[in-house]
């Protein structure tokens, strides 16, 4: 089927008699702007769902710095109980460890933190700065002093 006069940039049937011709892939001039309509002209929507109950709070997190603070105490006061000139920081630094390791094994038990070995750890690393090394230090000094 041909047309006998095609317009230019028209395309497809003749108009019908009383309709606007259609120009290519214009959209119709009576069509909806874009956006929401008046929102004023309608009621609101009733809520969906259950209403939301009160929340859970963040679970709190371990504090595992009491534990972890007597294992380095008592690693350092270890070191410097076994050297001949530290050995006094080595007791200081070893009761701090006893303290701190013992504070953090209590955290532990109780549920407060997560490192109940490091705080074991920092415990028995303790009591031998403070109290192993030295006795042994002094058992070596009097032997030494003994045999002269």
């Amino acid at each position: 089927m041909s047309y006998s006069n095609p317009g230019p940039g028209d395309y497809g049937p003749p108009p019908q008699p009383g309709q606007p011709p259609a120009g290519g892939y214009a959209y119709p001039q009576s069509a909806p702007g874009y956006g929401y309509p008046n929102q004023a002209a309608y009621p609101a929507a009733p809520p969906v769902g259950y209403p939301q109950g009160p929340g859970y709070g963040m679970p709190m997190q371990p504090s595992n710095g009491m534990g972890t603070t007597g294992l380095v105490l008592g690693i350092i006061g270890v070191v410097c109980s076994l050297t001949f000139f530290l050995w006094f920081f080595g007791v200081i630094l070893g009761i701090l460890g006893i303290i701190f390791g013992a504070i953090g094994r209590g955290k532990a038990t109780r549920g407060e933190a997560t490192n109940k070995g490091a705080a074991t750890a920092g415990l028995v690393l303790g009591i031998t700065a403070t109290v192993i090394l030295p006795l042994l230090g002094f058992l070596a000094f009097a032997s030494l002093m003994n045999v002269a």
